[in-house]
């Protein structure tokens, strides 16, 4: 072969496609914090820096610290008149400031080779260098780019790969994360070939019988002709094409397939579209591209209309850090989030408030997920001092068809998100902007529209802001509902952002009611779900607009998971450094508020959840509510064999629409059962939960037991501490140790804690309310990895993991 890449550490992963090449760069890279203004120079000694495999996020190991980044503030978006101290709002975790990243590579490519060098994002401000000299840089830490480093590589002796990063303080709302914290590749293919993120794949018509697709191929080079093989998900040949007609540097193409196979939430089927360039008879390149064939229109009448049928979005929003892995980007952690998410009944994602990981896309695409691609969380006016407003000047242009170029041919977006509750709203100017970046996006991908999450609801009204998107997003303000219905053309409203309901997984406050940011001693929040933000509402409020009023066409929730930064309701209380808003914790542990979503959503699947736990030594006679969250319409509720009577759901309130709840149960220990009854009152379906005695052993339960020995696919494996009977101890907080033996490693580990100040890496840590979440890393080698997980006065508990 052409192409030879001889890193200093660890293995190469290579896929081939004939004549192109492409290499991960993930094993043999050295980092260092801090500045070193000769660390690009190919002659500069790094013996000393660390050793790294990349996607890496450096800050994510701590310490917490409320002085980072601690922010004096008035955060308009939360309705707040005055600046105060927030020192959790970007996860108080070490980003700022500069890290350098070198590695250093061999090339033996031929004169008529090209070679690019990409990122799929750097946290931030990149400064690229080869060999000394400055390739190119990229400001926006979520955007993707590449160089082309063609000229300016060594055919003999190493290149010197060296990337110059740093952080701002006052530059993000949330933790933003730090590093490579996305792949990095070198893609070497012929001079004559087809262009980076050169084909573009639309399927303009669907009917039942036949499915047109469009292709069109971006090219270097004259007189050339394409090949096309277009298979089905057993890669079968179902159609092929050939083309000679070039038009400049494009190529279009229009293939019939017959009987197609339609690409949807309930049935992600992915097709394949596998091209090839020749000039004459010499094979130039090939490329493979994956497609669904679908067809989406958005009407006043119908609202979002996928494949023929109207869809509402039961969507989520997620911010992009994976928790304890904070923000570099692990497969495998991202399709355990969004399996979690399927089990909800979900079929949609809000990148908020970033552009999306191209692996996040290719699981939506696999799994079965809508997906509205975000680009912005600012634009010319600033939130914060140091954020996006400095380069919107500069890059928006550039990081908009970025976007677009990257990730148009994924079946599962829908929707291009320009901007978040930017403060852009307000103005003429604003408007200006908002109509220029929706032509950006309808000159780069005519086929999806465009909206942003608007919270200004008043002013983009009046202003003609919200009027001119193709689709208007609200963010919360359900009583301006009616009103944006009323004067938007659309015919329809977009819950672009919903509810920001807060709780803490197993924690109950009394008395049970109602509350806006309430805050209470511990920094918990209640997880009787009754308690949201000042400028939000509960998920109630959302229900009832989409089950009555055909014209709301969904809803994106705040949060899926809970994040690093942003612990509203206790961003002014240390030490809280995590989110509170999610329907799953930081750890991936879904909390009572992910099944009243899933007795609405997941309409396959019975729910039938209880909450709150039933130990409460000290309430014995004490009122203790009792809420069922359940897809049946009516329960029955017995506490130690004693009907507590039935309740079906009802329109009194909101919450008894959707919940069931006994205000009036007495505690007493012993036994909470819950039986659920059909329409014809029949005993369908039953649950109980018990009082737990005193903590006794562990018990353990990976998401997966089979990995990929590929040194990086990872098992959640969640630890419960249960009684002697095995009954779940929901108080226990023990210190809990780790350790992993054989072909795989200890990653990190999670409680789910938004006030715990213990680092992720550290093979120890405390459990929150009875569980916590440990991450095992597969090796490189076949075998089996052991984790043993022990506690003092618990008897320790074992699993293995199989590494293939």
């Amino acid at each position: 072969m052409f192409f030879a890449l001889l890193l200093q550490v660890g293995a190469i992963h290579s896929l081939y496609s004939q004549e192109r090449t492409i290499t991960n760069l993930t094993s043999g890279w050295k980092f260092h914090r801090g500045e070193d203004e000769k660390a690009y120079q190919s002659d500069f000694n790094d013996s000393k820096w660390e050793s790294v495999s990349v996607p890496h996020d450096w800050a994510i190991y701590g310490p917490f610290d409320k002085e980072v980044d601690k922010q004096v503030v008035k955060i308009e978006q939360n309705m707040e008149e005055k600046a105060t101290e927030k020192t959790g709002r970007t996860g108080a975790l070490p980003f700022t400031g500069v890290g350098w990243y070198r590695t250093t590579f061999k090339y033996a490519g031929q004169s008529d080779k090209q070679l690019l060098l990409t990122f799929d994002g750097a946290m931030s401000n990149a400064k690229v260098y080869l060999n000394g000299e400055l390739v190119g840089t990229r400001a926006y830490g979520y955007s993707y780019f590449y160089f082309d480093i063609t000229n300016k590589v060594k055919k003999e002796g190493e290149n010197v790969l060296a990337v110059r990063l740093e952080n701002h303080p006052f530059s993000s709302r949330w933790y933003p994360g730090a590093g490579l914290y996305r792949k990095v590749q070198l893609i070497e293919k012929s001079k004559t070939s087809f262009k980076h993120w050169g084909h573009y794949i639309t399927t303009p018509l669907v009917e039942e019988k036949v499915a047109r697709v469009n292709i069109k191929s971006k090219v270097q080079g004259n007189d050339l002709r394409i090949e096309t093989e277009i298979m089905d998900a057993n890669n079968k040949v179902v159609a092929s094409h050939e083309e000679a007609t070039q038009f400049d540097d494009e190529f279009v193409q229009n293939i019939s397939v017959s009987n197609p196979h339609l690409w949807s939430p309930e049935d992600p089927y992915l097709y394949q579209a596998k091209l090839k360039l020749y000039e004459g008879d010499e094979l130039k390149d090939v490329q493979t591209i994956k497609f669904g064939i679908r067809s989406i229109e958005y009407t006043r009448d119908r609202g979002f209309v996928l494949n023929g049928t109207p869809t509402k979005f039961r969507g989520v929003c997620l911010h992009h850090d994976l928790g304890p892995l904070g923000v570099a980007i692990n497969k495998a952690a991202l399709k355990r989030q969004l399996t979690i998410l399927k089990d909800l009944g979900c079929n949609a994602i809000r990148s908020a408030h970033n552009m999306p990981s191209l692996e996040q896309l290719e699981l939506c695409d696999e799994m079965g997920f809508l997906f509205v691609a975000e680009s912005f969380d600012e634009w010319k006016k600033p939130k914060v001092e140091n954020g996006y407003n400095l380069y919107f000047d500069e890059w928006a242009e550039k990081d908009v068809v970025n976007l677009v170029q990257a990730t148009k041919n994924h079946p599962s977006i829908v929707m291009w998100s320009a901007g978040n509750e930017v403060p852009d709203q307000w103005g003429n100017e604003g408007v200006k902007r908002a109509k220029w970046l929706q032509e950006l996006f309808h000159r780069e991908d005519p086929t999806r529209p465009v909206t942003v999450g608007m919270d200004q609801v008043k002013a983009v009204m009046e202003s003609g802001f919200g009027a001119l998107l193709d689709i208007p997003g609200l963010n919360y303000r359900v009583h301006l509902y009616e009103e944006a219905y009323d004067k938007f053309p659309q015919g329809f409203i977009l819950g672009s952002e919903t509810a920001s309901t807060v709780s803490s997984r197993g924690v109950y406050k009394f008395p049970v009611e109602k509350g806006v940011m309430k805050q209470y001693e511990d920094l918990q929040s209640s997880s009787y779900d009754l308690e949201y933000c000042s400028w939000s509402n509960l998920p109630e409020d959302d229900f009832v607009l989409q089950d009555d009023k055909p014209w709301v066409i969904g809803e994106f929730v705040w949060t899926g998971f809970d994040y690093l930064g942003e612990p509203t309701p206790y961003d002014e209380f240390w030490p809280s450094r995590s989110s509170y808003f999610g329907m799953v914790d930081l750890a991936g542990i879904p909390k009572d508020r992910y099944y009243l979503y899933r007795s609405r959503w997941n309409t396959e699947d019975e729910t039938l959840h209880i909450l709150p736990h039933w130990n409460w030594k000290g309430r014995e006679g004490e009122v203790t509510p009792v809420f069922v969250y359940t897809n049946y319409n009516t329960a029955e509720l017995f506490v130690n064999g004693k009907s507590q009577g039935k309740v079906t759901k009802n329109d009194s309130t909101k919450q008894d629409r959707y919940r069931l709840r006994w205000m009036d149960v007495k505690y007493e220990p012993g036994t909470l059962k819950v039986v659920a009854y059909d329409d014809n009152g029949k005993a369908v379906a039953e649950k109980e939960i018990h009082t737990a005695g005193a903590p006794h052993h562990i018990e353990l339960k990976a998401d997966r037991t089979v990995l990929d020995a590929s040194g990086n696919d990872i098992s959640f494996v969640t630890a419960t501490i249960v009684d002697e009977k095995g009954n779940p101890c929901p108080t226990a907080d023990n210190r809990l140790n780790f350790k992993v033996s054989g072909e795989g490693a200890f990653r990190a580990v999670c409680n789910g804690d938004a006030t715990s100040l213990e680092v992720f890496h550290k093979p120890t840590m405390k459990a929150f309310n009875g569980k916590l979440v440990i991450l095992v890393q597969s090796g490189e080698k076949a075998g089996a990895a052991k984790l043993t997980v022990s506690g003092k006065g618990l008897k320790k508990a074992t699993t293995t993991l199989e590494i293939k």
